[in-house]
């Protein structure tokens, strides 16, 4: 078993990173470039014709002089913008930072390349089985790192959900118990009261059967009067 480096546990921290280069990177490239671009827009927009416009007549009477007056304004003003330009460049130590920035989109994207192969994982897990120090974090790709930081959180979160989602359910069972217990006094109020118009139907026949028996009554009394009547003249 070949010996491994000697490591210093009392300082996990990366080793420090060599001077970035003052020459523009890809990032500051396109910076220049995109500001060519918008400066050479802004001096074509100012073209001779407009101007010439501007100056109706030294435009008709001297115009090989108003040219070369416009020439050497878009020169200055060309020379300016760039001499600006650069300015602002060293007072925000834009290359520098730049630089820096496009190293370290460099290293996020190697590390990404070997989170997708597994080889540090592999690492990390072999460690850890053979009861060797951790893996410090700052080695770590970005994903395991918010995975660990946001897991925690995630899971509190679960179980607060999972309590709510439990409450709902009991709620939900007594809501249908008493709806059901509802439902059954709702069928009873109807039995009865289906039995109390039955009972006023039944009351309602006998009345009217009772008024046609005492109309017959009275008409087979009034026919024995007459017939009296009748037999009395």
């Amino acid at each position: 078993m070949s010996a491994e480096p000697p490591h210093d546990a009392a300082s996990p921290s990366p080793p420090p990173q060599p001077p970035i280069a003052q020459t523009p990177g890809p990032r500051v490239t396109r910076l220049q470039d995109i500001y060519a671009q918008a400066l050479a827009r802004t001096l074509r927009a100012n073209s001779y014709a407009n101007f010439a416009a501007c100056f109706p007549t030294p435009a008709k009477h001297v115009p090989a002089s108003l040219e070369s007056v416009w020439r050497q304004l878009n020169a200055k003003l060309e020379e300016s913008a760039k001499a600006e330009f650069e300015d602002i460049l060293n007072e925000r130590d834009a290359v520098r930072q730049l630089n820096e920035l496009d190293r370290l989109v460099g290293e996020a994207r190697a590390r990404r390349e070997q989170a997708r192969n597994g080889t540090e994982r592999d690492a990390m897990e072999g460690v850890e089985a053979e009861g060797e120090e951790r893996v410090p974090p700052h080695t770590l790709p970005p994903g395991e790192l918010f995975r660990a930081h946001l897991t925690p959180q995630l899971e509190k979160t679960k179980a607060v959900l999972d309590g709510k989602i439990e409450a709902t359910e009991t709620q939900n069972v007594e809501l249908a118990q008493k709806v059901q217990a509802q439902r059954a006094e709702i069928e009873r109020l109807l039995a009865g009261l289906e039995a109390v118009v039955r009972d006023v139907e039944g009351a309602a026949a006998a009345a009217t059967q009772y008024g046609c028996e005492n109309n017959l009554r009275k008409e087979a009394l009034q026919m024995d009067e007459e017939v009296k009547a009748r037999e009395d003249i």
